[in-house]
């Protein structure tokens, strides 16, 4: 299967005083906000490019480990994916993947293995050039 997608962001004045918009092709974007202010300081109102790497990533894992989970098996009731971006001296360090699943009849141990995989696997998380933790919790 091969497709694309299209995203576009536009930029307005310097990298510290200027403002800029993000749209999507799918319209869930559609000039929302972003600037120095929404990715460096806490309490404003837009996003961030690390902000949406790590809704991505989580999205993007907790589709994998579905897909995963029912090739061996199983169906998830919830998979709930919380990824914390770590940006340090003008790079990307670290994301956590933190996940809580509630899949009837798994052992821990199997979905930890099978998580895990997922994590590997992920079409994001082989894009990124980055170190990716990944805590577990079965419900």
């Amino acid at each position: 299967m091969k497709f694309t997608r299209k995203a576009n962001a536009q930029w307005k004045g310097s990298g510290k005083e200027g403002k800029g918009t993000l749209t999507s092709a799918s319209g869930v974007l559609n000039n929302t906000p972003y600037s120095f202010h929404t990715r460096f300081e806490d309490g404003q109102k837009g996003t961030n490019p690390e902000e949406l790497v790590g809704a991505a990533h989580a999205g993007c894992f907790a589709m994998q480990l579905s897909f995963l989970l029912n090739e061996a098996g199983f169906t998830a009731t919830t998979l709930d994916v919380a990824a914390t971006v770590t940006f340090e001296d003008g790079n990307v360090t670290t994301i956590l993947l933190n996940l809580e699943g509630k899949v009837p009849k798994i052992e821990a141990a199997q979905f930890q293995e099978i998580a895990t995989k997922a994590k590997e696997v992920c079409p994001i998380s082989k894009l990124l050039n980055t170190k990716i933790e990944l805590k577990t919790s079965l419900l």
